[in-house]
């Protein structure tokens, strides 16, 4: 019997393949966590992916923008190189005061709130939201769309602008083959979804926010939408 067959079998393939594939989640964040020491505390995904620039081309000179779930404020402080001004927003203080310290800028207020309960009435009306892998770590994700719908203070236009970046589950087999065996699929354990394409319109459309257009990049999902 060749030796391939006696390691790989029905047998072996009971015994090791969940545990492989715990490895393999486990491995990933590892992984990341060893990439951003060895590049001086920044993900190398933000060069590698810079889907910083795809926010950047879809934002207008003079807009005013809010970026929800800013976390550093790298995304901030390039948005603010085109926009008039950005009030970033996130539930982590440590998160803020890195902002503060590394990313600040005379058009940018860092605001420490959880979006859930935070009063979106601000002093400049908004011309446009951004949230970059923000919605995934939210349960009641309709709810929020919902909200920042109707209670944000909007500029008095047509069409409320809407930047969303948000992970894909459809990203490669092995994540789909993990749900379907119950096993830990997710990037992030604070993940409340992954993505299919389906899902993703289906809960904008619940919201009443219409997709412009979407684009899949690195197993993530781009999507310009629009509310009235």
């Amino acid at each position: 019997m060749p030796l391939k067959s006696l390691i790989v079998n029905r047998t072996t393939a009971g015994l090791f393949l969940k545990p492989l594939l715990w490895l393999h989640s486990a491995c990933y964040r590892w992984i990341s966590r060893f990439a951003i020491v060895l590049n001086n505390g920044v993900h190398p995904k933000h060069s590698i992916i810079n889907y910083e620039k795809w926010f950047c081309d879809n934002i207008k000179p003079g807009w005013y923008v809010m970026d929800i779930g800013c976390n550093t404020g790298i995304l901030a402080g390039k948005i603010a190189q085109k926009a008039s001004f950005v009030y970033a927003v996130d539930i982590e203080l440590d998160l803020i005061r890195k902002a503060r310290k590394n990313n600040s800028a005379d058009n940018i207020e860092y605001i420490c709130a959880d979006v859930s309960d935070f009063n979106c009435k601000t002093e400049k009306a908004i011309d446009c939201i951004v949230m970059s892998n923000l919605l995934e770590h939210i349960e009641d994700r309709v709810g929020l769309l919902k909200k920042l719908v109707h209670s944000i203070n909007w500029t008095e236009k047509t069409e409320k602008t809407f930047l969303i970046r948000v992970p894909t589950l459809q990203r490669d087999w092995i994540t789909v083959y993990k749900k379907n065996l119950g096993i830990e699929y997710c990037l992030d354990r604070t993940h409340c979804i992954e993505y299919t394409n389906d899902e993703f319109i289906s809960e904008l459309a619940q919201a009443q926010v219409k997709l412009v257009r979407m684009e899949i990049k690195f197993g993530e999902i781009y999507a310009l939408c629009s509310a009235l």
